[in-house]
């Protein structure tokens, strides 16, 4: 509480327009949320704020979500902490090169040579896309993703996020390339990462490899064909499949080890139809009775489960699907003449053409069995494709994430049972995930904008690749770009020659570097000092749907690298909703910018809207509340100056001069109330923070307000210097309460009466409010108001003013004596010439209003 007395600075009439743009510019140019680096860590309170892809534009979600970790930090920030509070920008990987290529109507091809005079097209045609360098291509990315991060900082600016804008970082830039090829180097000579050559999920439109993490199923038609594979005796094994086109790729039929209808096959072959090749049959715990025939043919490779019984059956591998998605020209190992025949008409076929070809090649051959099924069922894509997902054996880098390794997977489980979640029960997602894997972390891509891995290769004399023999740089050397330099010992004349070398062509996953984000953002290897001060940091809050990917990634990285967890605390946010209760996705087409929403009803007020939704709970969004916050924002305004005006200049706040009880049952009230938000903030919980302050606000300006207002205006008596002294108490409590949720607002009523920012000071204590209550009690207050609440009802259903006298009032009940005790303000708010109190032993309070007679007409 700040004693001493006050002079106001009020506006002849108090508006929200424009005020954003106003403090804005103060807190920019105040430096009040910049992060003092000489505090320890101890003093410290640091934020691993998700980095948003800037390849699109924000949305309401991102408002919703960004809101509840601002408001934790200017909870901090008030709580005496040193707030590291820093902004990333995701700007690598695939949705950035598919804008760049939309947006400027080019396309990446690492076969044209690099010209450094190069425009892009005057008239971007995205359907007739220039082929250009990737080195083109890539200067291209970081020019859009420059422009494309001054929009949302714009954005974020105008919301209130008390970022210090002097700590960013984005996830393309030297910093973070450097962190992410250290990161690696060090997982790769740790041999926690690896290359492998394996089956890999791909996706063919934009061909490259896709881990586990980016997997989505989607519910699509399909059929069932029944179709007959021959024992040598020429019985018939019949087997129901939704891929018929993979035919040509089958190495084996697999039932149940305890299925019977199958033990006298297994160990037996069978010769497949149209192309006549003989498979084994084998027998496997995965494959299921109920499915189907009970006998799945196996395929290298159709589904995940494929590799899984190719791998532990030791099959032989037959591909047949190119990395476009066509069938290959090769024809596969194994096949007699007609078989090489019938895969002649596949050759360069999609898969769907390659199906209708196949079926019909059974028709033909009679070893179709009755007409296909029609079914629907999920197939596999990648979260970001068009395609379903096929198998392609390709060379991929991996990190161990415990998916083939029951130790580490222990460990990282025990990593997230350390963690503090809010809410409690995500923590369970974050289990089921790491519980079911089932391979280690694919972290290569064969895209262009991306961190490149710092390796090269050398070349043997017939210009192959020796991949067991990688040629690596020193850290000091980071970051490096091996398809634009040579690695040391080595020339450019030498790359791509017998000899000589080759570099790495694949980018990492873009969550390979956003995983490294506590690190990138906290200095590591590159600001000791910083790096000393925030981390492990304090919390990292992010969406539900990343648990998977970003939060468990992190934490893999964070084991390794330091031993430790990444962060203490993590903070889950619920879904954003539409009004018909589904959820807002840019690929269902609902999603909502929020610019207009900010023009519309205040950044104050969109915030408040979101500061109502609690984390981990799915929240609609709502335009009738942004209205609530609204009107909460401008009575704030009015509230404010109306207590400043009945306050007078030179006002006094010396808790000492509170001595009337309506007025220490207020503060005592007051008290409560900074208890509760108080625990709920440090509980993450915003919203009750909110609610709570809310709901004494508008107690406050509907009961106390009307109550003291008469004794407030007396300068000549100490009543009313006591009410005075209380309101100003009161209202910089208030606005110290609403601060974190309505920053625009509360730092201007907070400018009309006092120095420096309300964002810079300390947060209320209940305490001092108590001593200044003395003995207050709450429930004076409570009483007085109902008493009050009744008079004016009374007077309401009269249809007489507010303004009307009234005869006399009879207070009853166990509670009468609270409200005897503020009888004078309650004579005088009501207008009541008399008024008389009955204390009962028990019983509600009870209200009798006798108003004056109607005069005869």
């Amino acid at each position: 509480m700040t004693n001493g007395s006050h002079s106001f600075r009020m506006p002849d009439k108090p508006s929200l327009d424009g005020i954003e743009a106003k403090w804005v510019d103060v807190w920019d140019e105040s430096g009040v949320y910049h992060f003092d680096r000489t505090r320890s860590r101890e003093d410290v309170f640091s934020i691993d704020t998700p980095p948003p892809t800037v390849s699109g534009s924000l949305h309401i979600g991102h408002v919703f979500s960004y809101t509840h970790t601002d408001t934790v930090a200017r909870f901090q920030r008030m709580n005496g902490k040193a707030v590291f509070y820093p902004m990333g920008w995701d700007d690598n990987g695939l949705p950035t090169e598919r804008r760049v290529q939309n947006y400027y109507g080019v396309r990446c091809d690492p076969s044209v040579a690099y010209d450094p005079d190069f425009q892009p097209p005057a008239k971007p045609d995205p359907k007739r896309q220039v082929p250009i360098s990737r080195r083109n291509f890539i200067e291209l990315c970081d020019q859009l993703t420059a422009e494309d991060e001054k929009v949302f900082e714009s954005i974020w600016r105008r919301l209130g996020l008390s970022v210090d804008w002097r700590h960013t970082y984005a996830t393309i830039d030297d910093n973070s390339r450097t962190a992410a090829q250290r990161a690696f180097l060090r997982n790769l000579a740790r041999g926690e990462a690896y290359m492998s050559e394996a089956p890999t999920l791909w996706d063919v439109t934009f061909r490259t490899a896709v881990a586990q993490a980016e997997l989505e199923d989607r519910e699509r038609p399909s059929a069932y064909h029944k179709v007959a594979f021959h024992r040598p005796d020429g019985d018939p094994v019949h087997i129901e499949t939704t891929r018929p086109e993979l035919l040509a790729a089958c190495v084996a039929l697999v039932a149940h080890p305890d299925d019977e209808r199958y033990q006298h096959l297994f160990g037996t072959t069978v010769r497949t139809p149209v192309f006549g090749v003989e498979v084994p049959v084998r027998a496997h715990r995965l494959a299921d009775p109920e499915k189907g025939s009970g006998i799945a043919m196996i395929c290298t490779f159709g589904d995940t489960t494929d590799v899984t019984w190719w791998r532990e059956l030791d099959l032989d591998t037959r591909p047949i699907i190119g990395w476009d998605g066509r069938i290959v020209a090769e024809t596969p190992s194994g096949l007699p003449e007609q078989g090489r025949e019938a895969y002649a008409r596949l050759v360069g076929a999609t898969m769907h053409t390659a199906r209708e070809r196949t079926v019909e090649m059974l028709r033909e051959s009679g070893d179709l069995v009755g007409e296909p099924t029609a079914i629907t069922h999920p197939v596999k894509f990648y979260e970001k494709g068009d395609k379903p997902l096929e198998i392609v054996t390709t060379r991929q880098w991996y990190i161990r994430n415990g998916g083939r390794d029951e130790e580490l997977r222990s460990q990282l489980v025990r990593r997230g049972r350390e963690l503090v979640w809010h809410p409690d029960h995500m923590r369970q997602r974050y289990e089921n995930w790491v519980e079911g894997l089932n391979g280690d972390w694919l972290v290569s891509r064969q895209r262009f904008f991306g961190v490149p891995f710092p390796v090269w290769y050398p070349l043997d004399g017939d210009g192959n690749p020796r991949y067991d023999e990688p040629l690596l740089p020193s850290e000091d050397q980071l970051p490096i770009d091996p398809s634009s330099q040579a690695p040391e010992g080595y020339t450019e004349s030498q790359r791509g020659r017998p000899g000589g070398f080759m570099g790495d062509p694949d980018v990492m996953d873009t969550w390979a570097t956003s995983s490294l984000s506590p690190q990138i953002a906290s200095g590591w290897e590159r600001d000791q000092d910083l790096f000393e001060r925030v981390f492990p940091m304090d919390l990292r809050p992010q969406g539900q749907d990343i648990i998977r990917t970003w939060l468990f990634a992190t934490v893999v990285r964070a084991n390794f690298e330091n031993g430790t967890l990444p962060w203490r605390t993590t903070g889950i946010s619920g879904w954003i909703l539409d009004p018909d209760r589904k959820k807002m996705s840019k690929s269902k087409g609902n999603v909502v910018t929020p610019v207009a929403l900010l023009e519309k009803y205040s950044s104050d007020a969109v915030r408040y809207w979101a500061a109502s939704g609690r984390l981990g709970t799915d929240t609609a969004m709502d335009e009738g509340q942004m209205k609530v916050g609204r009107r909460l924002a401008i009575k704030i305004l009015n509230a404010s100056k109306f207590v400043m005006s009945v306050a007078g200049e030179g006002a006094s706040v010396d808790p000492s001069q509170v001595t009337e009880p309506l007025d220490r049952a207020m503060l005592a009230a007051l008290a409560e109330v900074v208890d509760e938000a108080t625990a709920a903030f440090a509980a993450y919980d915003h919203t009750r923070a909110l609610e709570r302050t809310e709901r004494f606000f508008w107690d406050f300006c509907d009961d106390y307000l009307e109550l003291v207002k008469t004794r407030a205006y007396n300068t000549e008596a100490a009543e009313g210097a006591s009410a005075r002294a209380a309101l100003l108490v009161a209202l910089g409590a208030l606005h110290k309460l609403f601060a974190p949720f309505l920053p625009f607002v509360t730092e201007e009523v907070w400018s009309w009466w006092q120095d420096g920012s309300v964002h810079a000071q300390a947060w209320p204590q209940a305490a001092g409010y108590r001593t200044a209550a003395a003995d207050g009690d709450p429930a004076v207050l409570a009483a007085t108001a109902e008493v009050l609440r009744a008079v004016r009802k009374a007077k309401s259903e009269a249809k007489l003013s507010m303004r009307a006298e009234v005869e006399h009032v009879r207070v009853a009940g166990k509670q009468a004596d609270s409200a005897r005790a503020a009888a004078g303000d309650i004579a005088a708010a009501g207008r009541a010439a008399g008024i008389d109190f009955e204390v009962t032993d028990d019983g509600e309070l009870t209200v009798e209003v006798v108003l004056p007679a109607p005069e005869a007409e």
